[in-house]
């Protein structure tokens, strides 16, 4: 194999099959192109066909805008196991399943294709939820880098999945009541109660294929080179720190799009709706952005106390209500005639889907009722606006401490289940009067900020990331890189 003419490495970079992780993979591979790598991104083919289905595009490669600009990403689609039309959501544990056993295989063979392309592939970036790439890896000897897409202290407490374990906090050993004082000897981490572990880590039905993909992942992650983290350092500086003690880590994070804009890589499983006309009509800070995600779902009747709740406000708002939001065949979820009521009065825009970027930064948005999933918290972040919690799932439990206790940029929907609608009204009215928080948001806001600027934390540990990248290539084939920086 020729691979000694190599300017620069290649690495293959594979997007976990789900909307929350494609998004920060697609924004990476424009970062790491901009400094001169050469990227090929790899989505399932059921991904990029919801993708290109939701636009209704005409190209079938999401990156030909920015390739227009100079940048040498390259767009693959592979197999999951499954035909495009396969219900994954309905099928849940069965398509994981395949995920865990299947999708290797067909890695694998796309794999010997493109160490043989040119210049050839010499590094492997996945997300750290696929348990595979070192063993893949090993076989093409290829670098090994490992993308997590949540904060560091969720990495921390599945990497230390034996510790808890051993301290009867673990739920993926033994049926036994796990106990419920605080957590406080996670290297890293000063203290945290149960509730707030990923829901993944608290009781429930540990056999599942999620739960088996991520032992299987923690094991495997102690074997990969290099470790990225869409977080920021500062923010989260004792975690960080810990786990640096332990592998090479960099934190690289927010990862947005270029200036904040909305995306010129489509990425996006839904068609979106055009909020902006109507936002237009609305004062400045005066509506509520309400979104509970791409992939976890809630209650009918959570659906509709939130509902009543708003409609009891009478605040207006964006809510973007996915068609599978109440996991059931329920065909009506809003509470009968909210939807006329709301018309009536002109409160309140209820959409499938949107570009959460655009809408949430038009200055008529004072406030988001979030999930907590991590690219929204950035995002809002980003933003100035202060939040609302409401987690469902996996870790937006522990992103919700690290919104409402640590930074303090955000405050609980419902102190505790079952939610109803006077606590929903009374929640959404001091969030959108929360001084406090806004000024709190402002200065986390900073610490984004200023890790992303030149020079900055972020900004300096991607270049160091990309200086291990190219020395350990040249370790493990024996040639080096020149300089290929692209402006």
């Amino acid at each position: 194999m020729e691979n000694n003419t190599s300017k620069h490495p290649h690495a293959v970079l594979f997007a976990y099959p789900l909307q929350g992780h494609v998004i920060p993979a697609v924004h990476l591979a424009i970062k790491l192109a901009s400094k001169g790598i050469t990227v090929t991104f790899v989505n399932t083919e059921a991904v990029h066909h919801q993708i290109v289905k939701s636009r209704a595009m005409e190209d079938d490669n999401i990156f030909n805008g920015v390739r227009q600009s100079g940048l040498d990403i390259r767009y693959v689609t592979i197999n999951d196991g499954f035909p495009v039309e396969f219900d994954r959501s309905l099928n849940h544990d069965q398509f994981w399943e395949s995920v865990i056993h299947d999708f290797p295989a067909h890695v694998d063979e796309l794999l010997a294709k493109l160490v043989l392309s040119n210049p050839p592939v010499n590094c492997l970036i996945s997300d750290t939820f696929f348990e595979w790439p070192t063993i893949i890896a090993n076989k093409y000897n290829l670098v090994t880098v490992s993308f997590w897409t949540e904060p560091a202290l969720v990495f921390n407490l599945y990497y230390h999945l034996d510790l808890l374990n051993k301290n009867g906090h673990g739920h993926f050993t033994s049926h036994a009541n796990p106990r419920q004082d605080t957590i406080d000897y996670i290297p890293g981490v000063r203290a945290i109660e149960p509730k707030d572990l990923s829901s993944y880590l608290q009781p429930s039905d540990y056999t599942s294929p999620i739960h088996r993909i991520i032992v299987r992942a923690f094991e495997r992650i102690k074997k990969q080179d290099f470790i990225l983290c869409n977080t920021v350092q500062e923010l989260e500086s004792e975690t960080v720190s810990a786990l640096q003690e332990k592998q090479q880590i960099y934190s690289i994070g927010p990862i947005f799009p270029t200036g904040f804009t909305k995306s010129r890589v489509a990425t996006s499983l839904w068609s979106e709706s055009d909020c902006i006309q109507w936002l237009s009509t609305r004062p400045r800070g005066s509506v509520l952005y309400v979104s509970f995600g791409s992939y976890a779902h809630a209650s009918k009747r959570e659906i509709e106390e939130i509902a009543n709740g708003l409609s009891l406000s009478k605040v207006g708002f964006i809510w973007v209500l996915r068609p599978d939001i109440v996991s059931s065949d329920e065909p009506e979820i809003l509470p009968v005639g909210f939807e006329d009521e709301i018309k009536d009065q002109d409160q309140g825009l209820i959409v499938p889907w949107c570009s959460q970027i655009e809408v949430i930064s038009h200055p008529s948005i004072g406030g988001f009722i979030t999930h907590c999933g991590w690219n929204s918290i950035l995002e809002s972040i980003w933003c100035n606006l202060p939040l609302l919690c409401f987690p469902l799932l996996t870790d937006q439990f522990t992103n919700r401490k690290l919104v409402v206790d640590d930074w303090r940029v955000g405050l609980n929907l419902c102190d505790q289940k079952p939610i109803t609608k006077e606590e929903v009204a009374e929640k959404i009215s001091r969030l959108m009067s929360a001084d406090e928080l806004r000024r709190n948001v402002k200065e986390v806001r900073k610490a984004l900020e200023g890790a992303l600027a030149i020079g900055g934390s972020s900004d300096r540990n991607l270049d160091q990331f990309i200086d291990g990248v190219k020395t350990k290539v040249q370790e493990k084939t024996g040639f080096g890189f020149k300089n290929t920086e692209v402006s």
